[in-house]
């Protein structure tokens, strides 16, 4: 059944009220994952929950939800995807699958048992893949704001979009192709020092948080760090191209949604210019168990009106506890 009630942020109460993350420079935990670092963080005890943060954030985004989730009883994992915050900028393939297996070892390896999944944008994507692919690994999804879309692509012509081969491929397509690729390279090389300056990392935050309270030093730095890392060019560069092209596998949030099999909980951010109200309820309708929970917030709920996020998701975990124990 779903609840759909309405809450404001509450920014000035809990400004003052909530314990923050403790920004750390050099980063808290590393985990070794096919090669590469993987920046984490963990507090608490008790039932496991792995947060997973959207494009360009990182575990930091976390910094409100983090320390009041443990409290509350709960072993509270925060981990960076391959490509952002702490973890490695490793030069490799990114897509949704890459992460989605980063979780699924995460979960196996780190926490050990099956864990609530919460994502918030493309992390909210990541894990209802994850969520939905490996059932054995997730006991509860939470998604905040996540991405992804609607409609399914045609797999036939997915499949045979990847089957050219390099005979078919003319001494001219092959030229028009590279002309394409470096004129690509230097337009997202633009985008690139664009996207790291302060005052746009500021300006973006500031279109999506309706309350900018919490858009401060704190969460800029914790987006600009990562960024100065010398791979992060490249790494920006290897993701944004393949945002340009159609996922291998079929992503639609209609077929996910139908291989889902968890509890549900969609904590959304109404006031989101990118991921709308509209977009929840089409999700409730798709899995009509879930609980829908609305906040009077923007496309990052969970850091712009923390307070009323974590009392949702510790009040629908414990809902789900008590059923399952009913049961």
């Amino acid at each position: 059944m779903a609840e759909q009630t309405l809450e404001s942020s509450g920014a000035a109460a809990r400004a003052s009220s909530l314990e923050a993350l403790a920004f750390k420079p050099e980063g808290y935990n590393f985990w070794q994952w096919r090669g590469h670092k993987v920046h984490y963080v963990v507090q608490g005890e008790g039932r496991p929950i792995v947060l997973i943060h959207g494009f360009g954030a990182s575990v930091y985004h976390w910094r409100y939800n983090i320390p009041e989730l443990a409290k509350n009883g709960f072993k509270v994992f925060a981990m960076d995807l391959m490509g952002f915050g702490w973890t490695e900028k490793a030069l490799v393939d990114y897509d949704t699958l890459l992460w989605r297996d980063q979780v699924a070892d995460f979960v196996r390896e780190v926490v050990q048992e099956p864990a609530v999944l919460v994502g918030n944008s493309i992390g909210g994507l990541t894990v209802l893949l994850t969520a939905s692919t490996k059932p054995d690994l997730v006991s509860g999804l939470a998604l905040l704001n996540p991405s992804g879309q609607f409609e399914s692509a045609d797999s036939g012509s997915k499949q045979a979009a990847t089957v050219v081969t390099v005979e078919e491929e003319s001494a001219l397509q092959r030229l028009v192709t590279n002309i394409k690729t470096a004129f690509r390279r230097g337009a997202i090389a633009v985008t690139f020092w664009q996207a790291k300056q302060p005052a746009r990392v500021k300006s973006v935050l500031k279109s999506v948080y309706k309350d900018q309270t919490n858009v401060d030093d704190y969460l800029i730095n914790s987006i600009l760090e990562p960024a100065s890392d010398p791979n992060a060019g490249e790494v920006y560069y290897r993701l944004m191209s393949q945002m340009l092209q159609k996922p291998t596998v079929d992503l639609s949030l209609n077929t996910l949604l139908t291989q889902l099999e968890c509890p549900l909980l969609l904590l959304w951010g109404d006031l989101d210019p990118w991921m709308t109200a509209s977009k929840a309820d089409k999700m409730l309708e798709l899995y009509p168990s879930a609980t829908l929970k609305r906040l009077q917030a923007g496309h990052c709920p969970h850091d712009e009106a923390p307070e009323a996020a974590n009392k949702a998701i510790v009040d629908w975990m414990r809902s789900v506890e008590q059923q399952s124990s009913s049961a």
